[in-house]
């Protein structure tokens, strides 16, 4: 089939590469000319694992193109919308301004039969709204959320665990949920559950996903301050409740907590949306929810101040990770950044290294110190903070080898992802977060 992705940020450009290798003709259209002058090259303007592979690939056969010109779009028999959401400046709601734009740039280029699928995360209601604008065309609108883990995005678009499309009722809804299943042929062929509904319960299907996993890892962190004062480990405590199918293990692990450009906006746009339509109260629980886990940031930073003596006025202070989540370049409400934005505030001397993320943190925190070498990073630090768990520092980080670089054994576990005894066996403090 020939598709349109409009909006080629993460969502669209990856969402652009994995059509074409499934055997679509895709055209990709942004309007930052830079993004796609990188993408038409082969090369994603952002770190996500198997992507460039991928953009090659479909360039190399002819099925995937990029442009600036939303002009190209027209003869697409399904146009994907994929721009961001971000949170609004004056206010916890989502700005749609990018998702009004899109469908305005796509009107014109529409014709009877097409169908606009969005894919964005935006506030219920938003859909019936958009589909408005887009029946006088002849077109069919469906909210088809996306589910991608950063860092996986790939694998997730090309072999989904599930599919949702929201559709008008009658058979208008029924041929667009059939042309749907055309587009994710492969996925369909192999029996993943394809999930028909309207457009309110796919808009809250993402959110409320969303919302369920932030609470998860609030409850699990709500626990580790129990734990604190308690003397008891936070980890044996997730592994003991995990094993009750009823909760499971996943999304469990305690430490400084969610960031990204998912997560924390969604829920507070879900509450903001929820006061909206008169059920604030329904989702209260999530002011909390995101409030538990600005408090583990800072609780790692006093974990590192206590390890320090009290104060870190004047030390040097490691932090191994600048990315929100490891396999990613991405700094988006990063907790590795807001706790090393922090410790500097105090006067320390703050080291930053990241396998992936430097560029893009010293584009938006220049007064910190960035290292790409982690062993160079660490040398003659008084302290070091662990907070992306990235494999070069929670597998292949020896603690004898890191000992002989940093000025003192101290280290601060903000993602609990070191083996304790080991490390002190090596002569390190360790402390962790929610861990005696």
């Amino acid at each position: 089939m020939r598709l349109s992705v409009i909006g080629c940020g993460y969502l669209g450009a990856v969402h652009a590469a994995a059509m074409a290798s499934i055997g679509h003709e895709v055209v990709g259209v942004d309007v930052d000319e830079a993004k796609v002058a990188a993408l038409a090259s082969g090369a994603a303007p952002f770190f996500e694992p198997g992507l460039d592979e991928l953009l090659s690939a479909g360039l190399a056969s002819g099925r995937l193109r990029f442009t600036t010109d939303m002009a190209e779009v027209a003869g697409s028999a399904v146009h994907f919308v994929g721009v961001g959401t971000p949170q609004s400046k004056d206010g916890h709601a989502a700005d749609l301004r990018f998702v009004d734009a899109a469908i305005d740039a796509l009107l014109p280029h529409l014709s009877p039969g097409d169908v606009v699928a969005g894919k964005s995360t935006v506030p219920v209601g938003t859909a019936a709204r958009l589909a408005e604008r887009v029946d006088p065309a002849g077109a069919t609108l469906v909210w088809n959320p996306e589910f991608l883990r950063e860092g996986w995005a790939v694998e997730d678009t090309i072999r989904p665990d599930r599919l949702v499309a929201g559709v008008p009722a009658g058979e208008e809804g029924e041929r667009a949920a059939a042309i749907l299943r055309e587009v994710y042929h492969t996925a369909v062929a192999t029996d993943t559950p394809f999930i028909v509904t309207d457009y309110a319960t796919a808009e809250l299907v993402k959110v409320s996903a969303n919302a369920f996993l932030a609470t998860k890892i609030s409850f699990i962190n709500a626990m580790a301050e129990i734990a604190e004062v308690t003397g008891a480990d936070v980890t044996q405590l997730a592994d003991a409740i995990g094993h009750d199918a009823r909760i499971g293990r996943r999304f469990l692990g305690a430490g400084i907590g969610f960031g990204g450009g998912c997560l924390p906006k969604d829920i507070r746009a879900f509450t903001a949306r929820a006061e909206e339509l008169g059920r604030g109260e329904s989702v209260a629980f999530l002011h909390e929810v995101d409030a538990i886990n600005l408090r583990r940031r800072e609780r790692a930073v006093q974990l590192v101040v206590d390890a320090l003596g009290g104060s870190a006025h004047g030390k040097r202070v490691t932090v191994l990770g600048a990315a929100f989540k490891p396999h990613s370049d991405d700094i988006r409400d990063s907790p590795a950044l807001d706790a090393a934005v922090r410790l500097r505030g105090l006067g320390a001397h703050v080291v930053v290294t990241d396998p992936a993320a430097i560029e893009n943190a010293r584009r938006v925190h220049p007064q910190l110190d960035y290292v790409a070498d982690r062993d160079e990073a660490l040398r003659d630090a008084d302290a070091v903070l662990v907070v992306t768990e990235w494999d070069e520092y929670r597998r292949e980080l020896d603690p004898e080898h890191a000992g002989s670089l940093v000025g003192t054994r101290t280290i601060v576990d903000g993602r609990n992802c070191l083996d304790p005894e080991a490390w002190r066996a090596a002569g390190w403090t360790y402390r962790g977060m929610g861990r005696p």
